[in-house]
């Protein structure tokens, strides 16, 4: 018999069921997580590879395949690994090993360049699957990753006022412009500050002109896909000892390791580091013939997207590594075209959006960084040697920082004891 509080009981799901209108915009906020790392990425450490490119006298079609190889790289690992593992994984390229390659490229021909670039990425494949990579890790402190994680996003959030000083004409004005409307947004909707602010400094840019070195300048831009250039790669012993080793050295000490500290930093502990590790390394053995220097984890812009800006629940920034790796695919496909655009935003917006976007990732490394009162000393010294950039050994201050911390950590554990 049919009672009037029946009818509800017949179709739960379609009572509760979000409508399309309000998933949409509960992942709006991963969405544009994505974007803006995908924008930090290209204004940023792209312009390595395209001063790499010049000192190689690469062509434009291979600049532009180069471009392609670590953008479509970087988008497929970061589609399938973020779906698959329901988890924001962020990829980017090797970016230390780009500014390598400044001057590496200038001395070694290209074609055995490529051949190093295949050795380093056997070796990452290889450290990936037989565990290696996540046993090191488990030998690190969380409390040290977090201050490496704080100290390596230190001076993006110290960039946010740096750029008040710049010379360039209308950026001190952007910049105080874009911080109190980051203000101002945030007190009114935490969720949607970075996007509102985002649109803020684009529209101050492009009406007034801030932050523009080039104003006045028209932007052409010829819209095509990207045509990938095969180069035959030579396996050179000198090549391989000069580049492909370093190679391989700077991608696990200077994004690896910091990547899945980023991902501890932020709650995700049980992330398959081994698989991820090792899939990056398939990835860049298969491009690395089109001029991949190397694909791996990213720690900079993952911070933006593994952090509550993406989205305040963490079982669902898996989307934000989605978005970033379907802007990487779709931009990368285009590479030779919109590269050209993406360089043009000015400096001081996109620093300044980056900072004011890791803000929460920096408060976030420190306090956990200090939550054990005996591990404290050995996170700061984490935390101030990761922040001074240094760079030893053709080590970055990363590596320093975790290399010292632990030293430290295990010095310090065994004189308390």
């Amino acid at each position: 018999m049919n009672t009037p509080h029946s009818t509800p009981l017949l179709a739960p799901e379609n009572a509760i069921k979000p409508g399309f209108a309000a998933t949409a915009a509960d992942f709006f906020p991963a969405v544009l997580a994505g974007l803006i790392a995908v924008l930090i990425s290209y204004a940023g450490p792209m312009l390595l590879v395209l001063q790499a490119a010049q000192s190689a006298k690469l062509t434009t079609a291979q600049t532009s395949s180069w471009i392609w190889a670590i953008s479509i790289g970087s988008g497929l690992v970061g589609v399938w690994m973020s779906w698959r593992h329901k988890i924001p994984v962020i990829c980017a390229w090797n970016t230390p090993g780009a500014a390598l390659l400044v001057t590496g490229l200038a001395t070694v021909p290209y074609h055995q360049a490529i051949g190093a670039y295949l050795v380093a990425a056997a070796a990452i494949w290889l450290i990936g699957v037989t565990g290696i990579f996540e046993k090191l890790m488990g030998k690190i402190p969380r409390s040290l990753c977090a201050a490496m994680l704080a100290g390596i996003l230190f001076r993006f959030g110290v960039d946010v006022f740096a750029n008040a000083r710049s010379e360039v004409a209308g950026a001190p004005w952007l910049v105080t412009a874009m911080f109190a409307a980051y203000l101002i947004f945030k007190r009114r909707s935490a969720r949607y500050a970075i996007v509102l602010t985002l649109l803020s400094g684009v529209m101050l840019w492009s009406v007034l002109g801030w932050g523009d070195s080039n104003q006045g300048q028209a932007i052409a831009v010829q819209l095509g896909l990207t045509m990938p250039v095969w180069t035959a790669p030579e396996f050179s012993l000198s090549a391989i000892i000069s580049l492909g080793l370093p190679l391989a050295l700077l991608c696990l000490t200077g994004q690896q390791v910091p990547g899945v500290a980023v991902m501890r930093a932020a709650g995700y502990e049980q992330a398959p580091t081994s698989k991820l590790v090792s899939a990056t390394g398939f990835v860049s053995i298969l491009l690395a013939p089109f001029g991949s220097h190397g694909v791996n984890l990213a720690a900079i812009t993952a911070a933006i997207c593994t952090g509550p800006e993406a989205h305040q629940q963490p079982e669902k920034r898996w989307v934000a590594g989605v978005a970033c790796g379907g802007f990487y695919l779709l931009i990368g496909s285009f590479a030779g075209s919109l590269t050209a655009l993406f360089l043009h935003l000015p400096h001081a917006l996109v620093t300044t959006v980056a900072g004011l976007a890791l803000l929460g990732a920096i408060q976030n490394g420190l306090v956990n960084a200090m939550q054990e009162t005996t591990e404290r000393e050995a996170a700061l010294i984490t935390f101030i040697v990761t922040a001074s950039n240094i760079s030893l050994l053709g080590l970055g201050s990363a590596c320093w920082g975790i290399v010292l911390g632990v030293i430290s950590y295990y010095l310090l554990r065994v004189k308390s004891k």
